[in-house]
């Protein structure tokens, strides 16, 4: 059995790579398990570690730091780049009120792990093991492993701590939700629509209103104050792609693609919407006429990333009309000032002759964006690793702070996520490879952490402190949440899907994201975790490397 021997004791490059993949393995088909209806996912690789490190498994020691750092950075860079495009947009109007009461859960947190630290006494390096337990955030315990080992701390500390708190964690928001929902929520709090859709709407108008007769598209848009776009105007039998200087006459009939939330405001600008459905998945916008075609065209010429839309002139020279854009799953409107990314869809309608011409600005080589554009992969992991060690002074702390090998990686996906296309800097991912690299990094990085807390866990548990531990890691996360989201019910009178939903991204779980998404109507919930999970995220990352310098 020497082979054997070989494969899963005898320490070597190729006994890790047995060893962490199988852990891996195991967990994540253990993950898919559901109990009442919640699973824990990927973070099952974390515990079945643990029960391998303590029936004596293990790796080499350099081979486990590395892994698990290489792990932890490919999974935080990689999630900077998926949050990266919607970090800055989350702090418009819209998004404001949300943040606010999600950086109070944040906050409410970090002060109660503050204060249980200084009233029973347990090491400040064990209460941030408890915070990124009951906050289920990985990232955030990374952070707080590599500042304690600047500090010349125990790294290890805050691994035994959140492995015990970390289920009751996941648990604890589904149960403040339902805790909520129980006492507190009345049927009219689930009527609110949520203020963040921003999905494009086909309607068609008939041209009634008399103050538009006359009007060029261009007055009428600055009229009205709406945002819209008019794909297709039928009039005396014919069809065409107007222009902005184009005049509206009376019973034109326009196919226009605006917001759901701007289609009654169109309506009287207009002067009489149709009743046809046109947002049906079932349409042949071929068929609709015989002069003109529509066809989706993706924007895969590195010269085009970056560009604004107006800038091309496509419709000017080529006559032809851009009517939406699909962006990682989202429709946007093609208006003049949107800056076109690679991978970019965009719905193009005009005659055939002319799409093909945009067709070849455009690029339309859908197989190259299947091939990975390593170099800002491997672009992004040095600047972020360069920003991570970087000394950074805090006036009332000794030692300079680093953001570290998890701050430092975050931080740049997320600016080169947003910034890079304005630069030409070709940063696409498909959907796929992005979750590919998230879900490879933090399988690694978790089945390292449970074999480096494995033999210690269970004589941890078994302490008098076990239970202490996972009593305040359970307030931690029960009792921030149904505050806040109280005080958002009442106070704010947001709707609870919305307010479901920014708990749950304030928590960075993902899990009890799944179970509002299932109990509650509408795509509140998952519209308004989208908006705080990345600040969230970034916050705690930043915040527990604060408390350790301030508190140890």
């Amino acid at each position: 059995m020497e082979w054997l021997d070989l494969l899963f004791v005898q320490h070597s490059a190729l006994q890790a790579v047995v060893v962490i993949s199988l852990i891996a393995a195991l967990g994540i088909g253990l993950g898919k398990i559901r109990m009442f209806g919640v699973s824990l996912g990927v973070t099952f690789i974390f515990f079945i570690g643990i029960l391998a490190g303590h029936w004596g498994l293990s790796i080499d020691p350099q081979m486990l730091d590395f892994a698990e750092s290489f792990g932890l950075i490919v999974f935080v860079y990689a999630l900077g780049l998926q949050v990266g495009p919607g970090f800055f947009s989350s702090f418009h109007a819209g998004g404001i009120r949300m943040l606010g009461i999600a950086l109070g859960v944040v906050l409410l947190g970090t002060a109660m792990a503050i204060a249980f630290s200084v009233t029973t006494g347990i090491p400040i390096t064990d209460m941030a093991g408890i915070l990124c337990g009951a906050t289920t955030n990985t990232p955030a315990l990374g952070a707080a492993q590599q500042t304690l080992q600047q500090l010349g701390a125990d790294s290890n500390a805050p691994a035994l701590s959140c492995a015990l708190t970390y289920p009751l964690g996941v648990v604890g928001v589904i149960l403040a939700i339902i805790v909520l929902r129980k006492l507190f929520v009345r049927p009219s709090d689930f009527a609110a629509p949520s203020e963040h859709k921003n999905n494009t709407y086909i309607a068609g108008f008939q041209v009634t209103n008399p103050g538009i007769f006359g009007k060029s598209i261009r007055d009428i848009a600055h009229l009205a104050n709406h945002r819209f776009v008019i794909s297709r105007l039928w009039r005396d039998g014919n069809v065409s792609i107007p222009t902005s200087e184009k005049t509206l006459r009376e019973n034109d009939r326009l196919l226009v693609i605006t917001t759901e939330a701007d289609v009654n405001a169109l309506t009287v600008v207009f002067g009489e919407q149709e009743a046809r459905d046109w947002n049906k998945e079932n349409i042949d916008w071929n068929a609709i006429d015989s002069q003109l075609i529509s066809q989706r065209i993706v924007v895969t010429r590195p010269e085009i990333n970056g560009k604004k839309l107006s800038s091309l002139r496509l419709r000017n020279t080529y006559g032809i009309n851009i009517s939406r854009v699909y962006r990682s799953g989202v429709q946007l409107l093609a208006t003049p000032d949107l800056t076109l990314q690679l991978g970019d869809r965009l719905t193009v309608v005009g005659e055939a002759a002319a799409i093909q011409n945009v067709e070849k600005i455009l690029g339309n080589a859908v197989k190259s964006l299947k091939e990975p554009n390593l170099i800002s992969v491997f672009t992004g992991l040095i600047l972020g690793l360069a920003l991570g060690a970087m000394p950074l002074a805090i006036p009332g702390i000794s030692t300079p702070v680093r953001l570290g090998l998890a701050g430092g990686p975050i931080i740049v996906g997320i600016l080169i996520g947003t910034f890079g296309p304005r630069f030409h800097m070709i940063t696409y991912t498909t959907l796929s490879a992005n979750l590919m690299l998230r879900a490879l990094g933090l399988s690694i990085y978790l089945a390292c952490l449970g074999l480096e807390a494995g033999p210690d866990f269970f004589a941890t548990v078994m302490r008098p402190e076990g239970l202490l531990w996972l009593s305040l890691g359970f307030a931690i996360t029960f009792i921030p949440v149904v505050l806040v989201g109280l005080f958002a019910l009442r106070v704010i009178k947001l709707d609870f899907g919305s307010i479901s939903g920014l708990l749950c991204g304030s928590m960075a779980n993902p899990m009890a994201l799944n179970y509002a998404n299932d109990t509650i109507p509408g795509d509140n919930p998952a519209v308004s975790y989208a908006t705080v999970y990345p600040v969230c995220m970034f916050l705690r990352v930043i915040l527990i490397q604060i408390v350790l310098m301030f508190f140890l």
